[in-house]
């Protein structure tokens, strides 16, 4: 067996807990360090874990030979600096999404991970998760014919950021989940955003993404909504899917419902269209923690030197879309090209 993967998790706010619990419960991981500039936070943690390591200085992470893998779960501006530095100190590292908050950090962070042959991955933590894992089996198997549109909803009331806006919160998840689906770009996007409780921070915003070949997806994402949603279609030509996370017992459903086309020219410039309304399905999903599946992966990359799912690259692409959301938010829905 591999040498255990020595891990130090900085940040314990609101993810760290959880990458805490779930390297400590990985076989292959040693669950190093904890750090944390509150040492309330360290307090708690050791009162979780007794035996838990902690210290308030970053740079104790660094200097530690014995620490070969760091996992960031800080806030997002410090994403950066602190994924640096350690790719710099010659460890591998995990960090919370969105990877960077500008396209330029993510692609150095890329290739400083890529010269020193170190695994960067980012914690797209849905791409791991039983229901995503199944709609990537069904769409890939052809089932649901040609992609036509995608369809996304994540709104809630609360939590309100105050480093970065909705779009920046919310949209990673489902962004990431596209991107793991479809495996491309949009070759451009259009949003719009609004701001009503706190300045200047988007808390309601809507993004079409085109991605050519007749495919164009929707986002939604919101903190003002009384009612918590966590829903996604995929609509194809032969079959359409709808994911829906709050299902506790069917998150996945395959409906044939759909129209049919006649390739005869004649017809199709009469529009005549028949409808088609057939099966529900909804295939068995295992019940297993995301993230403890992510965590596993990235210690395997790391003993293994493989590419992880939500890789770097992967990140990037994510931070592109992004980015450019954010532009055409300030420029009142302006399309941007990618």
């Amino acid at each position: 067996m591999s040498q255990k993967v020595s891990v130090a998790v900085v940040g314990y706010g609101y993810w760290g807990p959880n990458l805490v619990r779930n390297f400590e419960g990985t076989d292959c991981v040693a669950m190093k360090l904890l750090c944390d500039k509150d040492s309330k936070r360290l307090a708690l943690a050791q009162k979780r874990s007794p035996a838990l390591e902690v210290t308030t200085d970053y740079d104790v992470v660094l200097k530690d030979a014995s620490i070969n893998a760091v996992a960031i779960a800080t806030p997002v501006h410090t994403h950066y600096e602190f994924a640096k530095a350690a790719l710099e100190s010659g460890k591998h590292v995990l960090v919370e999404k969105p990877m960077t908050m500008r396209v330029d950090h993510a692609e150095e962070l890329v290739e400083l991970a890529t010269k020193k042959e170190l695994v960067l991955m980012v914690d797209h933590v849905f791409v791991y998760s039983s229901p995503v894992i199944k709609m990537k089996e069904i769409l890939d198997s052809g089932r649901l014919g040609k992609l036509y549109f995608i369809d996304s909803v994540r709104i809630n009331l609360g939590l309100f950021q105050h480093d970065v806006n909705v779009v920046w919160d919310l949209a990673p998840h489902d962004i990431s989940i596209v991107d793991h689906l479809i495996s491309r770009l949009p070759r451009s996007l259009s949003a719009f955003g609004s701001v009503h409780a706190t300045n200047e921070i988007e808390d309601v915003a809507y993004m079409n993404l085109d991605f050519g070949d007749g495919l164009i997806a929707n986002f939604h994402v919101n903190w003002l909504s009384p009612v918590k949603v966590r829903h996604m279609i995929l609509g194809g030509s032969e079959q359409s899917l709808i994911y829906n996370d709050l299902d506790g017992s069917e998150k996945i459903k395959v409906y044939d419902r759909g129209i049919n086309l006649t390739n005869d020219p004649e017809h199709r410039r009469q529009a005549l269209i028949s409808y088609r309304s057939g099966d529900v399905w909804s295939p068995n999903i295992p019940n297993a923690e995301p993230l403890s599946r992510m965590v596993q992966d990235f210690a395997t990359c790391v003993q293994q030197g493989k590419r992880p799912v939500a890789d770097g690259e992967a990140g990037v692409r994510v931070v592109k879309i992004l980015e450019a959301a954010q532009h055409s938010i300030k420029a009142q829905g302006g399309r941007i090209a990618l």
